[in-house]
């Protein structure tokens, strides 16, 4: 897998913890305030959708992921 999808697969996993945290519906509620991280990684794909930049992506290449798919 490549930077692109594990970017995917991480953000994914965050917003479902989060939202699972965050929604008081959920049998695993905690706090309304984690719907924050769920809005600032939707920001980030956001944002990485435009401008190809995403944080995550230059700690996942530093820690010697691929860039694409081999």
């Amino acid at each position: 897998m490549g930077i692109t999808d594990w970017i995917h697969v991480i953000a994914g996993s965050i917003i479902l913890i989060s939202l699972a945290l965050g929604v008081e519906s959920s049998p695993i509620f905690h706090s309304s305030y984690w719907l924050f991280l769920t809005t600032f990684v939707g920001l980030n794909l956001f944002q990485f959708g435009f401008s190809g930049f995403c944080p995550l992506g230059l700690i996942l290449k530093r820690l010697g992921v691929p860039e694409h798919r081999r």
